[in-house]
């Protein structure tokens, strides 16, 4: 019946599009080497309007502890040390008037507890996503009319095994995320 898989490829959709949050958020949690993605939500305040750092300057790593930061602009250097200060991700800037160099500092045993949580926060987080969107399919499965009750079966089936599978997707990532955080 077209409804029931239309109804299921919403559902798959939505525990996609669960997934790359998931992704997203695991890019931000750091896992002892320096990465763009660190800095890439910080905001600077660029000629009155808050610009996402990566619109301002180039970002680069040239090496696994150091994130440099080359400003297209010289005179926004002090906003965006600024910025970087502001957003409390533990960096201290300097810069030698061409560029900004933020140093990554080794992560401590209790700081890399602190992110594997985070993690495990943010794996729970997409889970519960996952299953309201199971829920939301299961109550629209029901709403459809004029279909035997096998057909809404099978359609509860086939979104019980997509919430399976999803949530294992979920399991697998925070074990590689946690290993990755954890190794010295």
């Amino acid at each position: 019946m077209e409804e029931i898989e239309l109804t299921i490829e919403m559902v798959k959709q939505e525990m996609d599009s669960a997934l790359k949050h998931l992704d997203h958020a695991f890019q931000k949690i750091r896992a002892g080497r320096a990465s763009t993605s660190m800095i890439q939500d910080v905001m600077v305040e660029y000629y009155g309007a808050p610009t996402p750092i990566s619109q301002v300057a180039n970002l680069m790593v040239p090496d696994a502890m150091t994130i440099s930061i080359q400003p297209w602009d010289k005179t926004a250097i002090g906003a965006i040390e600024k910025a970087i200060i502001n957003s409390n991700l533990g960096f201290a800037p300097s810069n030698n008037g061409e560029n900004i160099i933020l140093n990554v500092p080794p992560l401590t045993e209790e700081r890399r507890r602190e992110l594997a949580k985070s993690a495990k926060a943010e794996t729970e987080a997409t889970k519960v996503v996952v299953r309201n969107a199971r829920q939301d399919g299961m109550k629209d499965l029901k709403k459809i009319e004029n279909i035997s009750e096998d057909l809404v079966k099978d359609g509860e089936a086939k979104i019980q095994e997509l919430t399976d599978k999803y949530v294992k997707f979920c399991d697998d990532k925070l074990k590689v995320k946690e290993a990755e955080i954890m190794k010295v």
